[in-house]
């Protein structure tokens, strides 16, 4: 199994560091062997090549819009092939939408994408998440592993099965 766990936003626009700071928790758990944890940031090229190798899953990690009480994370899976299917969490410069479109252009297919966001509060200049999204970070952090533990349990159960 292999699995891009992608932490991805502007750490210099407040709530939109989201990902990265998830991912530098993530930094100190054990993940399932085959799990790639990598804090883009906001270089969607190098997630694009990146994603030109083959993974089974990608887990993107990411700061949603405001439209949701700030804080609130959220789950959920990106349909295949769809350009519209990014937008509802294009908070920042790093558009999902560009790095897929980017990936498609280089030959690649995105694999099965998962998105662990939190709504953000602020995204104005500025260092550091507000209280309600940097409150959200560890509960992200938990669903991410039990995402990719989940992953590993199902691939295990597939290989035991073939």
């Amino acid at each position: 199994m292999r699995v891009l766990v992608a932490g991805v936003g502007n750490i210099f626009l407040g709530d939109d560091g989201f990902g990265p700071e998830v991912v530098r928790v993530l930094q100190q758990e054990q993940l399932p062997a085959g799990v790639q944890l990598v804090d883009y940031g906001i270089r969607g090229v190098h997630l694009a090549y990146d994603l030109l190798e083959a993974w089974e899953a990608l887990v993107l990690i990411d700061a949603l819009p405001p439209s949701g009480k700030p804080g609130a994370v959220e789950v959920f899976e990106l349909e295949a092939e769809r350009d519209d299917s990014t937008a509802r969490f294009d908070a920042h410069s790093l558009d999902p939408n560009s790095v897929f479109s980017s990936l498609r252009a280089l030959g690649g297919t995105a694999p099965r994408t998962f998105v662990v966001g939190a709504h953000v509060e602020s995204v104005d200049e500025g260092i550091g998440l507000t209280p309600q999204v940097q409150a959200a970070v560890t509960g992200a952090a938990s669903v991410v592993i039990g995402l990719v533990r989940s992953m590993a349990a199902d691939a295990a159960t597939a290989d035991q099965g073939a």
